[in-house]
């Protein structure tokens, strides 16, 4: 299945029905969008509720971690690249 489809102003753009039905988006639904080698694929997502910890609960976690002061370094320098 092939479309060509314009992109406003604004950089918007519109599914047409065939491709919406296709793949079950539905209005104000929610899709991913990646650039891979050139191309541009928009695929169904689905949202998922995040939960919030509390000051306590992430404290209570740090209390019961067992990495030393070097693991947790080590971590946290791996998660901020």
């Amino acid at each position: 299945m092939k479309h060509t489809v314009s992109v406003s102003q604004r950089g918007q753009i519109t599914l047409p029905v065939e491709v919406r039905r296709s793949l079950r988006i539905t209005e104000g639904g929610v899709v991913t969008l990646e650039l891979r080698n050139g191309e541009v694929v928009i695929r169904p997502a689905a949202v998922t509720e995040i939960e919030v910890y509390s000051d306590e609960d992430i404290a209570l976690w740090d209390k019961e971690d067992r990495l030393d002061a070097e693991g947790r370094k080590r971590i946290q320098r791996k998660l901020s690249r």
